[in-house]
């Protein structure tokens, strides 16, 4: 089996990719959103977006409680 990032041979420990650093380039991906699915309906941007304020929202109150 080929490793998807670099095609080389995929090795059993880190299948299956080739190397902790093409298992780690992946992960990247992931957590970066790279292989995130476009969406043409916004209210999935719209819920996102709303989401986003929300955490910020309540991040911001948290740091402005005293303590």
């Amino acid at each position: 089996m080929a490793c998807p990032i670099c095609s080389e041979d995929s090795n059993a420990k880190y299948r299956p990719f080739c190397s902790k650093r093409c298992a780690d380039i992946d992960l990247g991906r992931w957590l970066n959103g790279g292989y995130a699915i476009p969406s043409d309906n916004p209210e999935d941007a719209e819920d996102v977006a709303e989401a986003m304020d929300a955490e910020l929202r309540a991040q911001n109150a948290q740091q402005q409680k005293p303590h």
